[in-house]
């Protein structure tokens, strides 16, 4: 199987081309957060897609659905859109708009035969839209009252004061609704939810559902934004931020340290990556120059990862056992050695609770040869990502075998 096309939205913008570019340059897209206020919060740095507009980039009788897409959707649309494009692919949705439009030769796709599985976070909802209905379920001495939110006299004030079509806005299978039904993908379609590592366990599903023979093709990856009020303070109260007072905002990117165990935290960040997998001759029909081949997947489970609420485990010498078995498998399963590994893309948060498991897991499978290997990390050029983080760490993967040559590391 390989990667025909990709699909990415991250800090350096839309698309597979400007990310790439912007790892190459050094350059990190860690700044001021200009989509709300966050001055009063103790990190007010991150980094955002810039020019974003969904409008553009889905059919003209699409649009009026994307008042109902959250932030995370549009996202998961537009990477989903350049993926389609990147590989020459004929769907439903891609003439939609004439930037990304696929040959008029190119053959349609067997809907039924192709899947989606994206990785996806816990949808921050707009507080916007909470705020009429928060602030009429209040009691007599201001404070929230379950039985006003759900039956305010007159019912005009609580809930009802949400949007209709609210909850569809937030769930996270929306991403995969949104891009399945734009492009007419009727194969075996799923959401993974487990965090950072959706973008990547979704690739490892959309292999085995056609290793399986349930498609001949699948759009798969991961997509998050974390650049909202409720995103902040959920990675604030886990101790994953740094804090940022004083730090000018051209130098914020300097205080994600992966690896260090003297790091002050990371910063929060959006975006994520779609790709387009298919075997090798199906590409090669097309004409299509695969990114690389996916060789090998790996799973498991972190039993010990830090959770909100529980005492960070930062001895020295602790191992994510989820990392190092999923490292293993996926050696394993590609039919290669340590040996053989020239570059790794590691998560590299700058957490160093969760940095110090990663980086012991690696060494355990990967032996003394681990000092060797140069390690690419993303967080100080593009922030976390959360579940869009593992999906770019493929596609950061993908570009260096396809160009032959490692980018700037920060």
């Amino acid at each position: 199987m390989v990667i025909s096309g990709m699909g990415v939205v991250s800090g350096f913008g839309l698309g597979a081309a400007a990310f790439w570019d912007g790892l190459v340059e050094g350059r990190s897209t860690i700044g001021q957060i200009g989509a709300f206020d966050a001055s009063a919060f103790p990190s007010v740095f991150g980094a955002e897609v810039p020019d974003l507009d969904v409008k553009k980039l889905v059919p003209k009788p699409y649009r009026k659905a994307t008042k109902v897409m959250a932030r995370d959707s549009e996202l998961a649309v537009a990477a989903a859109q350049c993926a389609v494009f990147d590989a020459g692919l004929s769907t439903r949705g891609s003439g939609a708009t004439t930037d990304l439009s696929t040959a008029e030769d190119a053959p349609p796709i067997d809907g039924a035969r192709t899947g989606c599985q994206i990785g996806a976070g816990l949808i921050a909802a707009d507080t916007r839209e909470l705020t009429a209905a928060l602030s009429t379920s209040r009691d007599e001495d201001g404070a929230f009252s379950l039985k006003r939110w759900g039956s305010a006299e007159g019912g005009e004030g609580g809930m009802n004061n949400l949007p209709p079509l609210w909850m569809l806005k937030y769930l996270p299978n929306m991403l995969a609704c949104h891009v399945t039904i734009i492009h007419g993908l009727e194969g075996p379609s799923n959401t993974i939810t487990c965090a950072e590592a959706s973008g990547v366990l979704s690739a490892g599903e959309s292999l085995r559902a056609m290793q399986r023979g349930d498609a001949d093709l699948c759009f798969s990856g991961g997509v998050e934004s974390k650049i909202n009020p409720m995103g902040i303070t959920r990675l604030t109260l886990a101790e994953r931020l740094a804090r940022t007072e004083g730090v000018a905002p051209e130098e914020a990117w300097k205080l994600v340290r992966p690896f260090d165990p003297a790091g002050a935290g990371s910063l929060i960040g959006e975006g994520g990556a779609i790709f387009v997998l298919e075997p090798a001759e199906k590409a090669a029909a097309r004409g299509r120059d695969a990114w690389a081949v996916v060789a090998g997947f790996g799973a498991a489970q972190s039993t010990d990862h830090p959770l909100p609420g529980i005492p960070f485990d930062v001895r020295p010498d602790r191992v994510d056992p989820g990392v190092s078995l999923a490292a293993a498998r996926a050696l394993r399963d590609a039919g290669v050695s340590a040996d053989e590994i020239d570059v790794i893309v590691p998560s590299g948060y700058g957490v160093p609770a969760v940095d110090v498991g990663e980086f012991n897991a690696l060494r355990a499978v990967m032996g003394d040869r681990l000092a060797e290997i140069p390690m690419l990390t993303l967080a100080p050029s593009i922030g976390l990502c959360a579940a869009g983080h593992g999906a770019l760490q493929i596609a950061a993967a993908a570009a260096c075998l396809r160009e032959q040559r490692l980018p700037s590391r920060l």
